[in-house]
This record gives C-alpha cells, structure tokens and sequence, in this order.
C-alpha cells in the first residue's frame, strides 16, 4: 500500500500529486473580477438551454463537488444525498436476481441493504471472509458484483484489490470498492482494477462532521450514465450547502490525514503497550484504530462514555476525535467483537488523546472491579 499514490493528470491535464489536485481542483473558470472558489449555488429551478434545467437532473450546486472526487480518484464522480445512497445506486445496476459477493463483516449499513435485496429475492449474496484473495475469487466466479471495503469498518482488514479485481475482471465480475477509510490519498481503487469507487464523504474527504454526503467514481461512461439516471429516478442529490462544505473541506485534506495518521500510528503504539488492551487493530495508515478492551463488553461502553476529550459518537473521519464500542448497535456484524472500540483518531495534540483515552479506560476498568467486589460480598 502506498502512503502516497502516484502523481497523476488532474482533468486540467497538468501532471499534479493528489495533495495538490485536493487544493486546485473544482476551481471555476479564472476570469476577470471571477471567485477564487465556487460560489454557493442555491437553486432548484436552471434557466434553459443547458444540460439541465432543473436541480435534480443536475446543477452548478455540487459540480464542483464532483469534479474534485473524480480528479482525486481519477473517474468521473456522481454526487449523492448520502454514502448510504451512494451505495444503494451502485447496487440498483445488479440485474434482478444476480450474484454479489461481499465480506462477511462490511459496515453494517451495507449489510443491512444486502441482506434486505436477498431476503426479496432482488439478488444472490454470498459472503465470504475478506482475508482470502482465493475464497473471494471463487466466490465471485459467476458474480455481478463483488463488494469491496478496504480496510473494512470497523475490523480494519485490507484486501489485495489488485489481485482480486484482475482474477475476477476476467469472469466479467464488477467490482466496487468503498474507499471512505483510505482515502484516494492512500489508495486509488480504480488504478487497480476496481469499475466503481464509493465514499461517504460525511467522513474524511469533507472532514468536520458538519454534513451528510455520498460519492461514486468510474471511468466506464455507461456506468457513469447508469448511476446518474439512478440519481435522477430516486432524487438523493446532493444538497447545495453539503457539496460547498464538503469542497471546502476537501481542500485541507492532506494535512487532515498526514497530521490524523501521525497521532493515529502513535496511539496504536500506546495501545499495544497497555494491558488494559487486548487486541490492536491497525493497517498501517488511515485515522481508523480499532482495540478490544481486556476487562469486557461492559468497561469499554463505560470508557466511552468517561471521556472527556474524545467524544462518544458514532461518526467518524472528522478533525476531532470520536470513539464507541461498536457492537452498541444491534445491526453490527457478530463477526464484531463485543469488546471492540472503534476509534476515529482526529487532530489534537496526541499527548492530550492519549491521557484522556488512558484515563478513560483505567476509570471504566476500577469502576467495574469495585462492582464486582460489592456483588461478591453480597
């Protein structure tokens, strides 16, 4: 995995680092007295003559959006109201009835939407486990689709997309990869084979849990078409204030990640040296740290909700840093320890992160001795 992908032609055909296409790209025309960045466009209704006349077939509201998605990943991107929609549009284009592959742990919101097009019998699912390129190649031999997250959320695990979407590209086999945790600046799904690259950009690309807001990259221009006409028929655009955030938080990127990463690989070193840890889940990269809490299910809620400077909640991916035991959802996979903390790193000092997760976690590891000292005398 490279920490950062190849310089690549932005769609300015300039030779540009993906940091850098991050800053420049979606800028509007440079003219004369003209805005550095887009401006906010706040409109349903387009005068006629162009592409689109109305919002929900298109608009200037989140073009810029979607220019500086696709740059990033090297496609063309489709804006959507939500990751979650995002998702739903890449499987409407399964035919009725077809095969998808996915692993046996993906974010629970996928999940739940594989699982509900099963049950109606809208597709064949299969899941597999995500760490074996040969059972996921077998699986997919006769697939429509095979579903890719890398690294998975919340257990962290990283496929070879490479390998797997070269064996199964063959067979005729589509494949999407949701890239929300690394990011086009750690891995560019699409130069290894992938047809589709999905985001919630609620997480990391805009950055400060401000927005609800969903991405598909491809490079095929039917697929393109196909999931624009899917947008349009269910109308989960992009909101015109979410897109313009959502640029703006682009542009800071880089340094989001390059600063989140760094005090990320430090708390999994932490992590590692504690004994009130039993298991550190880490790939390497990314802001994304997951940990299984040695005294039980029980502490690890408790240490969430006992600290002070990382904030409990389920969002992630932001400028601050959030954590929860996932398995507080009842949707989430069983193959999700009940003891397991997710932990989106953010951008604070990490001396402060690591105290408060520290203290946190002997606070919940005390309180829970002392319960059960008094449970015994009774």
């Amino acid at each position: 995995m490279p920490r950062h992908p190849r310089a690549r032609q932005d769609s300015s055909g300039l030779d540009l680092s993906p940091s850098t296409i991050a800053v420049s790209s979606g800028r509007p025309d440079r003219v004369p007295g003209g805005p550095l960045s887009a401006p906010l466009t706040m409109a349903s209704a387009l005068h006629p003559g162009a592409e689109s006349s109305y919002a929900r077939h298109g608009s200037p509201a989140f073009e810029a959006f979607e220019q500086v998605v696709g740059d990033l990943e090297g496609g063309q991107a489709v804006g959507f109201s939500s990751g979650q929609a995002a998702t739903t549009a890449v499987l409407d284009l399964v035919p009725h009835g077809g095969v998808v592959v996915a692993s046996k742990g993906p974010y629970n919101g996928t999940l739940a939407l594989l699982k509900e097009r099963a049950k109606r019998g809208a597709i064949e699912l299969r899941l597999v486990s995500h760490t074996s390129t040969d059972n996921i190649v077998k699986a997919a031999e006769d697939a429509a689709l095979l579903w890719l997250e890398s690294p998975t959320n919340p257990m962290l695990q990283v496929a070879d997309v490479e390998a797997i979407a070269t064996a199964v590209s063959a067979n005729g086999t589509a494949v999407a990869v949701d890239n929300t945790f690394a990011t086009p600046l750690r891995q560019r799904p699409l130069d290894l084979g992938a047809d589709f690259v999905v985001h919630s950009a609620s997480k990391l690309l805009s950055g400060h849990t401000d927005l609800v807001l969903g991405a598909v990259v491809t490079r095929d221009p039917r697929g393109y078409k196909a999931l624009v006409g899917r947008r349009t028929q269910h109308g989960a655009i992009p909101g015109a204030m979410e897109a313009w955030l959502a640029v703006r938080g682009i542009r800071t990127l880089a340094v989001r990640l390059d600063r989140a990463e760094a005090n990320a690989q430090q708390l999994v070193e932490r992590l590692n040296a504690s004994d009130l840890v039993d298991k550190v889940r880490y790939p390497g990269f990314g802001t994304i740290v997951s940990f299984d809490v040695a005294a039980g299910a029980d502490v690890a809620e408790d240490a969430c909700s006992i600290s002070e400077l990382v904030t409990h909640a389920t969002s992630l991916g932001g400028v601050e840093s959030t954590w929860e035991r996932r398995r507080r959802h009842p949707a989430e996979p069983g193959t999700t320890p009940d003891n397991l903390v997710r932990l989106s790193v953010g951008i604070e000092d990490v001396d402060d992160l690591w105290a408060d997760v520290e203290h946190a976690l002997k606070a919940a590891t005390r309180r829970a001795a002392r319960a059960a000292a008094r449970a015994a005398k009774q």
